[in-house]
């Protein structure tokens, strides 16, 4: 399964609204998404509040994996871009 791993880019880590960025993102896509922390169970990208739960802070690693190469692709650019600053 496509993975890979990216650093959180949000100047305040993966809170409210880039995780709704991100969730709206993977739910468009039409595929499962899923986010993990290191030594974390990974969490459904389509739902903002488990992308919430996983408390990554910026510059943290997250693992993006999906069937799609491209979802990944699209995501973990997401991931890495500072979301607040838009």
């Amino acid at each position: 399964m496509p993975s890979t791993i990216v650093t959180v880019g949000s100047a305040v880590g993966l809170h409210a609204r880039p995780a709704t960025v991100i969730s709206e993102a993977a739910t468009a896509l039409g595929v499962p998404v899923t986010l993990a922390v290191d030594g974390g169970e990974p969490v459904d990208a389509g739902s903002a509040l488990m992308i919430m739960t996983l408390g990554a802070e910026k510059g943290a690693s997250v693992t993006v994996e999906s069937d799609d190469q491209a979802a990944v692709d699209q995501i973990a650019a997401l991931v890495a871009k500072d979301l607040d600053a838009e």
